[in-house]
């Protein structure tokens, strides 16, 4: 596969797109880091300019990340790469199914609209209705529609404060209020990892802390795990929903049985190297390559 131009979408200096794009040179002797935001499209021609090329002539892109930080503006990025796309340009994964599943809500209608176990959850722009929703959960989780590792997301109980609190969140921003009750995890959740829609390797998250998640952002670590097949066969019919070439899903097992809390738009390769030593960068490579072949 020398010779093959393999651009990785992506942030310089970032830690799985510097890990997929040195796997890419080491196997093709070439590889472009593209930061989106610096890319431009122009729609008469079909021209994608990025650093003074056009790169409509590679093989294809491989898309890592679409900006530092989780927010509307994806969505544009994304349909700049859709156009490409659909004018020819292969690109793992496809723009627009990833845009299925950046939002979180589009994520949980989706999985919930596919028969996946998800948390109660309740969608609404009225405060009262939240508030209602948080009597009724007695402790919720309010999650902002676009972000990552749990930035973001308040933790609101049934108490006086409630509505001043749920009133506080709308005004920061988040419109339209996603609001799911708040799961017991205990001290784990999962991240089951599949590559072109096979299973590859599952890692726990592990609560180091008193924290009510378990994201590497609150300190949490990683271990590797073997999750049961009933779980291996619930994540795999979760991600088959949004037909993606990496992803991670993240479960929780509860006493009520396992949840999904949602299916990644891009998947990370830290939670599986740090867990099992798999490279997973190696492995996606190798799905892209088989595919380009095939093509």
């Amino acid at each position: 596969m020398k010779n093959k131009k393999i651009g990785v979408v992506g942030i310089k200096d970032a830690w799985s797109t510097e890990m997929l794009a040195s796997a890419i040179e080491k196997r093709t002797g070439f590889c472009r880091i593209i930061d989106v935001e610096q890319l431009s499209v122009d729609l008469d021609s079909g021209r994608a300019m990025h650093g003074g090329e056009d790169i409509t002539d590679y093989d294809a892109l491989i898309i890592k990340k679409i900006g530092r930080d989780y927010s509307p503006d994806m969505l544009d990025r994304l349909e700049m790469l859709r156009f490409l796309n659909r004018r020819g340009l292969k690109i793992f994964s496809k723009p627009e199914n990833i845009i299925r599943v950046l939002d979180r809500m589009s994520c949980t209608v989706s999985l919930k609209l596919g028969g996946i176990p998800v948390p109660p959850t309740v969608i609404t722009e009225d405060i009262n209705e939240a508030l209602v929703a948080v009597k009724k959960f007695k402790k919720a989780v309010f999650k902002p529609l676009y972000s990552t590792k749990a930035r973001g997301m308040e933790i609101i109980s049934d108490t006086p404060r409630a509505h001043d609190e749920i009133e506080k969140f709308k005004e920061s921003g988040n419109t339209v209020m996603y609001v799911q009750k708040a799961i017991e995890i205990k001290d784990m959740d999962l991240g089951l990892v599949f590559v072109g829609g096979e299973y590859l390797s599952t890692y726990a998250r592990v609560k180091q802390t008193d924290s009510w998640n378990t994201t590497t952002q609150s300190g949490g670590k990683y271990n590797i795990f073997n999750p049961s097949k009933a779980v291996i066969k619930l994540a795999e019919k979760a991600q088959a929903i949004f037909g993606l070439d990496f992803t991670c899903v993240d479960v929780v097992e509860t006493d009520d049985g396992p949840y999904v809390f949602e299916v990644s738009a891009f998947g990370g390769f830290r939670g599986v190297y740090e867990s099992s030593g798999i490279e997973a960068a190696e492995v996606y490579l190798n799905h892209v390559l088989k595919e380009i072949k095939h093509a």
